[in-house]
């Protein structure tokens, strides 16, 4: 079993119960003797690749099939970068209702702030709770009620060092176990393993093709006469036998 999904909320029996529940419309409650008819509307939402999982034995692939009736992508922070300037707004205007004390931001210092939060350097793992935290922490260290750069500055390197989550050696060996068999990944130098690992797992952080592209190679974009970052992504797999699916899905033949 891949450690990719190990960690899933619901195991296995607890998915076998929440399955009978949906099939049979009744449950047992916790304490009762009995059951009891039920009539349920489930939504349910999560950042996992599910058929994934399934196909790894981490999830069932009957609750898949029963609960996926209805799919909605909803793209993170890092996809949506247009909602940061409003948000920012939003969450210095909440400030004060906690705290009784207005913060505000310098034209200059309001500039650089959007200017990282929109640059690949800026993860946003958490998404919003991310920009709600980062907002609320230089608010609080303000000092007269106005973030300046030095405060503006300690942020983004404390974020940058939250973000920072080098994979593991290990690691290596359980993104190529998704998408190449034994075979092939014994006939790539240790150096492409790493090197593809890497890409893997950053195609499976980003939302699309482009996206990803635009975060593997922001570096020699701007060296670059014509930047198609996704069309580059795409030769570079296809150096393996890959493409975008089999990446995102973890899928071989």
């Amino acid at each position: 079993m891949s450690s990719h999904f190990r960690d899933t909320a619901l195991a296995l029996d607890e998915q076998g119960i929440l399955l009978r529940a949906l099939k049979e419309k009744s449950l047992q409650p916790f304490g009762g003797n009995r059951e009891v008819g039920i009539n349920i509307q489930l939504i349910a939402g999560t950042n996992r690749n599910l058929q994934l999982a399934a196909r790894q034995g981490c999830f069932r692939d009957d609750l898949l099939a029963r609960t996926n009736l209805w799919t909605f992508h909803l793209p993170g922070l890092r996809q949506r970068l247009e909602g940061i300037e409003p948000n920012l707004d939003y969450e210095l205007e909440q400030f004060p209702k906690n705290s009784s004390k207005r913060v505000t931001m310098s034209k200059d210092v309001r500039e650089e702030f959007l200017k990282f939060a929109r640059s690949p350097a800026a993860k946003w793992t958490a998404n919003f709770r991310d920009l709600n935290a980062c907002i609320t922490r230089m608010a609080t260290l303000s000092p007269g009620g106005r973030i300046t750069a030095l405060v503006l500055g300690g942020e983004m390197e404390r974020l940058k060092g939250g973000w920072a989550t080098p994979m593991a050696e290990d690691d290596h060996g359980v993104f190529l176990a998704e998408v190449l068999s034994e075979e092939a990944k014994d006939k790539l130098d240790l150096f492409d393993q790493a090197q593809l690992a890497f890409v893997i797992r950053v195609c499976r952080e980003s939302a699309t093709l482009s996206d990803a592209g635009r975060k593997l190679f922001a570096a020699t974009r701007e060296n670059r006469k014509t930047a198609n970052d996704a069309d580059r992504l795409r030769k570079y797999l296809a150096r393996f036998d890959l493409d975008w699916q089999q990446i995102t899905q973890g899928k071989f033949d």
